[in-house]
């Protein structure tokens, strides 16, 4: 499994986005950061029952990533057209308005080595990514526990002050100064 340190792959991959059309061939590109962090995160698979928990956390806070200056990636291993009639089948995943790959062909899924090994789908990993597509921070859970998309913010969080961040620390609190 990739790790931190390591660099998000440099693929292109296909993309859904809104429902207000079908999905048509549009891409997005790994490898362009435009200056920014990504937090990306994984769920196994559309139709299911924690993963909407999730991508609607994850999409509550897509606005406070942007004032942090990183992007939010949805992805799975079903094609842009199952993300599409999930998304028109349920309005609180309509209203997740980010990008979600479809991982359908699982490369990106693979490079990242977070496949399931039994299920053949990708577990609940989120990655945090710095603008130069270094990876900074890696969370993974099996298939059946929901993450807390909350603590990715706040890890990114700690990420961005480029300092020594204790446990728990929250953005306000001071930072720890080894001592001269």
């Amino acid at each position: 499994m990739l790790t931190v340190g390591d660099k998000l792959p440099a693929l292109t991959l296909p993309v859904q986005q809104g429902t207000s059309a079908l999905p048509a061939d549009e891409v997005i590109d790994l490898a362009q950061s435009n200056g920014k962090w990504k937090v990306l995160f994984y769920w196994p698979k559309d139709f299911t029952f924690v993963c909407p928990t999730e991508i609607v956390g994850y999409g509550e806070l897509k606005a406070d990533l942007a004032d942090r200056d990183a992007e939010l990636i949805g992805a799975s291993t079903d094609t842009a057209h199952v993300h599409f009639a999930w998304r028109r089948s349920d309005e609180q995943l309509a209203g997740a308005d980010f990008p979600w790959i479809a991982d359908n062909k699982k490369e990106l899924a693979q490079a990242l080595g977070i496949l399931d090994k039994d299920e053949g789908v990708a577990l609940r990993a989120t990655f945090i990514v710095d603008p130069d597509n270094v990876i900074q921070h890696v969370t993974v859970n099996g298939l059946n526990v929901g993450r807390n998309p909350a603590e990715a913010l706040r890890v990114l969080d700690a990420l961005q002050t480029d300092e020594l961040c204790p446990c728990n620390w929250s953005p306000g609190e001071e930072v720890l100064k080894p001592a001269a």
